[in-house]
C-alpha cells in the first residue's frame, strides 16, 4: 500500500518533502527527517483514511453471518405467523416468509432504510455541494451497510460508479438497433441482460471459486452494474425521444448529475428532484414483485445482470412498476375534462364518476400502508419549493384534499391515502420529462440500489434456493374434509 504523496509545506509547515513511499518506508523516513508530531501526524492521516465500501462490508459479513446464526440457533423453531388459505389464493399478502435487510415497511410510519425513516433519510445522508436532497450513493452505502456514510465516502462511491460507467459497444448496438416502438422497458431489460457477458460472478462460478467467495463477485457485478444503468438507459431514452447523441458522464460528478446530463437534463432543480427520486424509489422490502423477483431468480445462483432484468420485466408491470404512469394519464384525463382551476367540488365530482365507471383513483391506497406514504409527502414537499404555482401540482394538491373522503365514504378502500405514484409524474411533467412510458426505467435504476444491495447479502449469508410449497384447489379441498 502506498501512502502520502508528498508531506510538504502545504501541509505542515515544511520545505522538504517525502515522495510517495510504502507506508513502513515512509515512516521510517519521517522519524529521521521530521519530530515526533510529524510522525504521529502520518500516522494519524494512514489510520483516519476513510474505508471503501468493500473494505466495510469485509468487516461487516463474518458479523452478520454470526449473528444470523445466533437467531436461527435461539428463534428457529418458532412461528412468525399462520398462513390461511386466503392468503394463498390472494397473492400470499401477509404471508411473512422472507428475509430482507436492507428496509421493513411499517404501516404507520411507512418505509424504513436500515431503521431510518425517510424524513431521518433526507436529514442525515450526504447531499451535493449546494444540494440538498440525498444523494443516492449514500442511500446504497446505507443499505448495504446499515451505516450513515460521510461525505467523503459517499464521494469516493460517486468517482468509483463514474469510472465504472462504460458500457461495451456491442450493447451500445444492441440498444441503438432496436426498434423505436420496442417499449424503454423491454430494451432495458434485453440490455441488462447483455450486459451479463462480463459477470465477474458468472465467470468465477465457472471456475469453481469457494462458495464463501460468491459475495465478492456478486459485490463487483453490483457495482459494474449499477454504474452502467445511467448509460443504458439514457442511450435508451436518446434514441426514442431525442437524437439518440448521448454525452458523455463528467468523472468528477455524482450519479443523479450525470444521468440528468446523459437524458438533457442541466436544471439543477431537475438534478435534486433526481436525487431524490432515486433514492425515495429505491427499496419497500422484500416482497414487491420486482424485489421478490429479484431474490427468487438470484437464489438459483443467477448472476446479477439475468436476476436484475427479471426484476425489471417484473418491474414493467401494471400493477407494480407502471402505476405512476396510469396515474399522470389520470390527472391529465381530469385537467382535460374539468381544466385547470376547478372548484373542489368539481374534482369531488369527477372522483365520484371515476368511482361508480368501475375504476379505482390511481395513486391512492396501498398493501401495507395505512397513512399516507411519506415517499408521497416527500415529493410534496419538494414541489411545494420548486413548483408550487405549477398547474398539475395544484390539481395534486386538490387531490389530496378531496380524495380520501370520498374513498372513505365508499367504502371499499382500507387505506384512503395517497401512495407514491400520486406525484412523481407531475413532477417529472414540470421538468419537461412528459414521455410516460419512461417513467418506469427511471424506477428501474432507482429500484437497482435496492435489490442489489440485498443480493450480496444474499450470497453473504448463503441463503439457499426458495422453494415454498404449494397445494391444489382439489387437495385443499381435500385436507379440509378431512377435518370435518
Amino acid at each position: 500500500m502506498t501512502f502520502l504523496h508528498s508531506v510538504s509545506r502545504a501541509s505542515f509547515g515544511l520545505s522538504k518533502t517525502v515522495a510517495a513511499k510504502p507506508l513502513s518506508t515512509t515512516l521510517f523516513l519521517t522519524r529521521q527527517l521530521y519530530p515526533p508530531t510529524i510522525t504521529g501526524a502520518i500516522r494519524y492521516l494512514h489510520a483516519s483514511k476513510p474505508k471503501t465500501l468493500k473494505e466495510r462490508l469485509e468487516e461487516l459479513i463474518p458479523l452478520k453471518q454470526e449473528e444470523v446464526k445466533q437467531v436461527k440457533k435461539e428463534h428457529g423453531a418458532k412461528s412468525l405467523g399462520n398462513v390461511t388459505v386466503d392468503m394463498a389464493y390472494g397473492g400470499m399478502r401477509g404471508i411473512k416468509g422472507l428475509i430482507w435487510e436492507g428496509s421493513v415497511l411499517d404501516p404507520e410510519e411507512g418505509i424504513e432504510f436500515r431503521n431510518f425513516t425517510i424524513p431521518e433519510c433526507r436529514q442525515k445522508l450526504p447531499t451535493a455541494d449546494g444540494g440538498e436532497e440525498p444523494l443516492p450513493e449514500g442511500l446504497f452505502w446505507l443499505l448495504a451497510t446499515g451505516e450513515v456514510p460521510t461525505k467523503e465516502q459517499v464521494k469516493s462511491l460517486s468517482a468509483e460508479w463514474a469510472a465504472r460507467a462504460s458500457i461495451p459497444s456491442f450493447v451500445e448496438e444492441l440498444i441503438d438497433r432496436c426498434p423505436n416502438t420496442l417499449h424503454p422497458m423491454s430494451q432495458f431489460s434485453l440490455a441488462v441482460t447483455a450486459l451479463q457477458h462480463d459477470s465477474n460472478f458468472f465467470k468465477a462460478y465457472q471456475s469453481g471459486v469457494n462458495k464463501n467467495e460468491y459475495w465478492q463477485y456478486v459485490y463487483e457485478d453490483a457495482m459494474d452494474l449499477i454504474s452502467k444503468l445511467p448509460n443504458v438507459a439514457g442511450r435508451i431514452y436518446r434514441n426514442i425521444y431525442k437524437d439518440g447523441k448521448v454525452p458523455p458522464i463528467e468523472m468528477d460528478k455524482d450519479y443523479s448529475y450525470n444521468f440528468a446530463k446523459i437524458l438533457g437534463y442541466s436544471d439543477k432543480d431537475f438534478v435534486e428532484l433526481l436525487r431524490l427520486y432515486l433514492t425515495i424509489h429505491s427499496d419497500h422490502e422484500g416482497g414487491n414483485v420486482s424485489a421478490h423477483t429479484m431474490r427468487l431468480v438470484g437464489s438459483a445462483l443467477s448472476d446479477p445482470y439475468i436476476s436484475f432484468a427479471a426484476s425489471l420485466n417484473g418491474l414493467a408491470g401494471p400493477l407494480h412498476g407502471l402505476a405512476n404512469q396510469e396515474v399522470i394519464r389520470w390527472i391529465l384525463k381530469m385537467r382535460d375534462a374539468i381544466g385547470e382551476s376547478p372548484s373542489d367540488e368539481t374534482v369531488k365530482e369527477y372522483v365520484w364518476n371515476t368511482l361508480k365507471s368501475g375504476t379505482v383513483v390511481p395513486g391512492y391506497g396501498h398493501a401495507v400502508l395505512r397513512k399516507t406514504d411519506p415517499r408521497y409527502t416527500a415529493q410534496y414537499e419538494f414541489a411545494s419549493k420548486h413548483l408550487p404555482d405549477d398547474p398539475l401540482f395544484k390539481l395534486v394538491k386538490q387531490l389530496y384534499k378531496i380524495v380520501p373522503g370520498v374513498l372513505l365514504e365508499h367504502g371499499k378502500t382500507k387505506n384512503p391515502w395517497p401512495n407514491v405514484d400520486a406525484h412523481s409524474g407531475v413532477l417529472l411533467q414540470h421538468f419537461g420529462l412528459v414521455e410516460q412510458n419512461y417513467y418506469t426505467v427511471l424506477f428501474g435504476v432507482s429500484r437497482s440500489l435496492g435489490v442489489l444491495a440485498q443480493i450480496i447479502w444474499d450470497r453473504a449469508l448463503g441463503l439457499p434456493i426458495e422453494r415454498p410449497k404449494s397445494y391444489s384447489t382439489e387437495l385443499i379441498k381435500k385436507m379440509f374434509e378431512e377435518h370435518k
